[in-house]
């Protein structure tokens, strides 16, 4: 399948991979990974290319709705894990629970919330990592440039706003599916 996953990215959809492309299961066994910019539904189908072309197992969390029929077994087969979102709930102490419990995880996030255009990032991913005590991998879904960047990994330290004008600085110039959202 890796091979067809290859046609499909290079040949077929023209991307490419820049940056870290060194970036393996053996190097990283755990990370944050954030995405952005996510504009589109399309985001979901590049990014489960880019990791079967990588060849890195990386998994996500969805609201425990979407794992019932009738693609519960299929979000489960890609890496998918259910949270429940019921309010009052620590949403960050409960996945990161998930790295302690794993030998392997990588958490495929959006740190917009929504593929809504946003001022601002959610923090969740940040304090995910920290509580995790995990890197950070930023990739980019450059629809304009067609091709995704991978960062090194990157530890958070305790200045979040040091930490995240680094990280957008990482961002500049990427343009989504939804050119409007850039």
């Amino acid at each position: 399948m890796r091979w067809l996953a290859k046609y499909i990215y290079f040949k077929v959809l023209g991307w490419k991979v820049v940056g870290n492309t060194n970036f393996s299961k053996d190097t990283v066994k755990k990370a944050v990974i954030i995405a952005v910019p996510h504009t589109s539904w399309y985001d979901f189908p590049i990014a489960l290319l880019l990791r079967k072309v990588v060849g890195l197992k990386v998994n996500f969390v969805g609201k425990k709705e979407l794992f019932k029929w009738p693609f519960g077994y299929y979000f489960k087969a890609v890496g998918g894990r259910a949270l429940d979102r019921t309010p009052g709930q620590n949403k960050v102490q409960t996945i990161a629970q998930l790295f302690k419990k794993e030998e392997e995880f990588r958490l495929a996030l959006a740190p917009e919330g929504t593929r809504k255009k946003v001022e601002e990032w959610k923090t969740g991913f940040y304090y995910i990592a920290k509580e995790a005590k995990v890197p950070i991998i930023m990739f980019t879904l450059d629809f304009k440039n067609k091709q995704n960047k991978v960062s090194e990994p990157f530890y958070p330290s305790d200045d979040i706003h040091a930490d995240f004008k680094y990280m957008k600085s990482f961002y500049e110039g990427v343009e989504g599916k939804v050119k409007a959202y850039s």
